[in-house]
């Protein structure tokens, strides 16, 4: 069992010799494919961190713009309130002011129809007074004759 020297030697160079051919040849491709890996690997982690950081302004974009949005909004809707409240409150002065004219129309109308009326009741006092008197006396009384006394007796009434 025991070995040979030429043999340990011979096994001693084909070792070096394999040793130096890995080296040489199967080991650069070996740490260049690992070295483009972790490369890789460094930019994809590089690229998330972007992602992430480029996610975050978005969203505080986002938020900045809701917020501006909704304030607009706010505005829009007290804006529209503001207007409403002054229709209405020029609704209610048109609605006034015609309710007035109205009012002074209808006002000045009863004017005419109470003096329509006083004079049609003085007419009536006037024509039951002659008739009263020349029942009293007895005979026919000329209403064209005593015009002018029909005029201040109306008149007094």
């Amino acid at each position: 069992m025991q070995a040979s020297i030429p043999s340990i030697i011979g096994q001693m160079i084909v070792f070096f010799i394999f040793v130096w051919f890995t080296m040489k040849f199967v080991w650069p491709p070996i740490t260049k494919a690992l070295e483009e890996r972790r490369a890789k690997i460094a930019e994809g982690l590089a690229a998330a961190e972007r992602g992430a950081a480029s996610l975050k302004e978005a969203s505080a974009k986002s938020d900045a713009e809701l917020k501006a949005a909704r304030a607009q909004a706010q505005d829009i809707i007290a804006a529209a309130n503001k207007q409403a409240t002054q229709m209405v409150e020029a609704a209610k002065g048109t609605a006034a002011a015609e309710a007035d004219r109205i009012k002074a129309s209808a006002q000045a109308e009863v004017a005419s129809q109470v003096t329509q009326a006083k004079e049609a009741l003085r007419k009536e006092v006037a024509d039951l007074a002659v008739l009263g008197a020349a029942r009293i006396l007895k005979r026919e009384v000329n209403a064209q004759a005593h015009a002018d006394i029909l005029q201040d007796l109306a008149g007094r009434i």
